[in-house]
């Protein structure tokens, strides 16, 4: 099957940067969107970027200019530059790819990472 692992989280101070990484491994035809969503305590989980196959991007509205979104397709893996970070950041972030397994294509997600924004 597909394993995503996630790293990178972590606890950053307000206007800091964290950069998570997430990176696909096992029998892994192709890989076509790959993306972060995140979920903070009592709402539901929303998505922050994705990226097609091709580069692509898509950004929510609340981290646009300040979240880069990207990937190394060699590596099997996709990024989140996240700067400027706020408090309202502060959740679990998951990432998501829609994978290629033999014939059938799945969406699996990452195990999640913890951002805390605080001072």
């Amino acid at each position: 099957q597909v394993q995503l692992v996630e790293s990178g989280g972590g606890l950053v101070q307000p206007g800091g940067s964290l950069r998570l990484s997430c990176a696909a491994s096992g029998s892994i035809v192709r890989i076509n969107t790959m993306g972060w969503y995140r979920q903070a305590p009592g709402k539901q989980r929303e998505m922050v970027a994705t990226i097609s196959s091709g580069g692509s991007t898509n950004y929510a509205g609340s981290v646009k200019g300040r979240f880069t979104i990207s990937r190394d397709n060699a590596k099997n893996t996709v990024y989140l530059q996240m700067n400027s970070l706020k408090p309202e950041d502060t959740a679990v972030y998951y990432c998501n790819a829609y994978v290629l397994v033999g014939s059938v294509l799945n969406s699996y997600w990452g195990q999640g990472t913890q951002v805390t924004v605080s001072s």
